[in-house]
């Protein structure tokens, strides 16, 4: 819950981080592997629909909570363009963190060009 981007806008070369808070809502003591995925909305190359740029394994005892965080740096957000040059492009990006690929909250993050 309380998936929060900060800051939600970024230069080309800018880093922002992602937190969200985890909590065993069972009667058991256990743990959950966080995994942070990335969409580039629009790109002037086929980029996939989501890419793992991270994950973190905590545990919780029952009814404990933990903010899990997580910085995206321009490597996280850059990828080979037609030249293949590492490039990080402005636009608008999905950040989505959960427990799988399927079950997961989404923010946006704005890179824009400085």
């Amino acid at each position: 819950s309380n998936l929060k981007v900060n800051p939600a806008r970024i230069g080309t070369a800018g880093d922002t981080k992602i937190s969200v808070v985890v909590t065993n809502t069972g009667k058991r003591p256990g743990d959950e592997i966080v995994q942070l995925y990335i969409r580039d909305l629009v790109s002037s190359v086929t980029r996939p629909i989501m890419e793992l740029k991270g994950f973190k394994r905590i545990s919780l005892a029952p009814g404990e909570s933990k903010t899990v965080e997580f910085v995206i740096t321009p490597d996280k957000l850059s990828f080979l363009d037609l030249n293949m040059k590492s490039v990080v492009e402005p636009g608008w990006f999905d950040i989505m963190v959960g427990t799988s690929s399927v079950k997961y909250d989404t923010v946006k993050l704005e890179v824009v060009a400085k």
